[in-house]
């Protein structure tokens, strides 16, 4: 991405304030990873249009939230009809703004679409619940009723590695609850939120529930810091957004960071279908988005009886993985989001080969395109071990039993997702019991999510949880209502 300040022309993608598409003089240019060619050019709000966005939210916060279910439910409704009927057009975008193949795009607007679908729902069923207190007798004729209210408009910043879906699972929650939104899409992966904004606008929403704000992130720091914006839903780099929490521990920060996800595979996962299976799912999600997922396969932690067939496998599966132009139907992993993310993916498995790793296959790079990377013997304090890779690098390492295998597990400072490869229910709910991680996926991959379901993780992997219902919690507290005289 660079930037320019110049006068916005014809061909400048326009963003959102208060429900309105608006323009500024000042853009900045987005490019397709894979070969670095213009996408477009994106108008930047100013910050006066930034300070119009933000009253707007907080002037409409009270009408917002007394909004009707079905308003809510029906725009909810409406917005994932137009993705589903958008579908082509929106993956074409999300190839051209983050470089993932397009099989995968198409995924994703799919996903987009369930996201608001789930919100439609949820917001009908939004309802509270009725606690009789005349279980004492000082409480007779009592009766609580316990509703949840919005603690107020939520500022939503969004990564680029999943620039629609995971911008729709911060927005479909805010307008189901009724919570003012303002959406700050990654600089590098505008596009697709901006879209998201035409179909919004179409909408019955009050003017001022929503904007798309595609600002820089070195003028994200006011937005985080307005007093106006009483939530902050953040995903990304842990840095970021522990920087982020500590800036505010006043506001409700819900915070989604990351891993470097672990496989377990048990020593009764050992017949060959069931290895053939394993290995297929672990070399498709440890590439699929390039590598780019908070929940991409990075460790493989397998029983020393099944190590050697199991990584003969995963070899032969992750050659099979083909890379290349994420416009071709065929592709499997596409280009990382630049070369400066390629360069620290090489550089890492660099430092773990000096280290005394050795390479199984992959290790090369054509400009932003990494190739699928299988690693041995890598040394537990290398950095491609410990931290998330982010890329399409995996690290195989054998163990002696299950209690080795969730312990390496837990020795991270990350704790998003787990997989655990076997068909012993007692070791199923021991995982569930040791692992500490913020879901344990049993007979796949950790790059399981369905997007009802909460999710989030422990550790240095964040605080709160997404899944449509979860964040509706996560953007809202309970409100007592006590009445008396009430004959029970």
């Amino acid at each position: 991405m660079s930037r320019a300040a110049t006068t916005a022309g014809p061909d400048v993608r326009t963003f959102w304030v208060a429900g309105r598409p608006t323009t500024a003089e000042a853009t900045f240019e987005v490019r397709h990873p894979y070969d670095g060619r213009h996408v477009a050019s994106v108008a930047v709000p100013s910050a006066a249009q930034i300070e119009e966005a933000v009253a707007a939210a907080h002037a409409v916060a009270a009408e917002a939230a007394a909004l009707p279910a079905h308003r809510r439910a029906d725009a909810l409704s409406h917005v994932a009809r137009r993705l589903g009927e958008r579908t082509e057009e929106l993956a074409a975008l999300i190839t051209a703004e983050n470089g993932k193949p397009v099989k995968w795009a198409r995924a994703e607007v799919a996903r987009a679409a369930s996201t608001f679908r789930w919100a439609a729902e949820e917001a009908r069923r939004w309802s509270g619940e009725l606690q009789r207190l005349d279980t004492d007798a000082g409480a007779e004729g009592r009766l609580a009723v316990t509703r949840r209210f919005p603690r107020g408009p939520v500022l939503a910043i969004a990564p680029f590695n999943f620039p629609l879906n995971l911008v729709s699972h911060k927005v479909a929650p805010a307008i189901a609850v009724g919570a003012p939104v303002i959406i700050k899409p990654a600089p590098k992966t505008p596009l697709s939120a901006l879209v998201l904004g035409e179909i919004l606008a179409e909408a019955d929403l009050p003017p001022g529930s929503w904007s798309v704000l595609p600002v820089l992130n070195e003028a994200a720091g006011a937005l985080v810091a307005d007093p106006r914006l009483p939530v902050v839903s953040f995903t990304g780099s842990g840095p970021v957004g522990w920087g982020i929490r500590d800036a505010v521990p006043r506001k409700h920060v819900t915070l989604e960071l990351g891993g470097n996800a672990a496989v377990v595979v048990c020593p009764d996962w050992s017949a060959p279908p069931d290895l053939d299976h394993a290995a297929a799912r672990i070399a498709t999600f440890a590439n699929y988005q390039g590598g780019q997922s908070c929940i991409s396969v990075q460790r493989v932690l397998a029983d020393r009886s099944v190590f050697d067939a199991l990584t003969e496998r995963v070899v032969a599966a992750v050659e099979a993985q083909r890379t290349g132009d994420p416009w071709d139907d065929a592709t499997d992993v596409g280009p990382l989001i630049d070369a400066a993310a390629a360069d620290r993916v090489t550089a890492w498995v660099a430092e773990a080969v000096a280290a005394g790793a050795k390479v199984l296959t992959g290790g090369g790079r054509d400009g932003a395109t990494v190739e699928p990377t299988v690693l041995v013997d890598v040394p537990a304090d290398a950095t491609v071990s410990c931290e998330e890779v982010f890329g399409p690098v995996l690290v195989l390492e054998p163990v002696d039993g299950v209690a080795e295998a969730f312990a390496r597990v837990n020795d991270s400072r990350h704790g998003l997702q787990a997989g655990v490869f076997t068909r012993d229910l007692p070791t199923a709910f021991r995982a569930h019991r040791e692992l500490e991680v913020g879901g344990v996926v049993v007979g796949d991959v950790p790059s399981f999510r369905a997007d009802q379901m909460p999710y989030g993780g422990a550790k240095e992997s964040g605080v709160g949880r997404e899944g449509v219902r979860y964040a509706m919690i996560d953007y809202t507290y309970e409100r007592v209502l006590v009445l008396t005289g009430v004959a029970l």
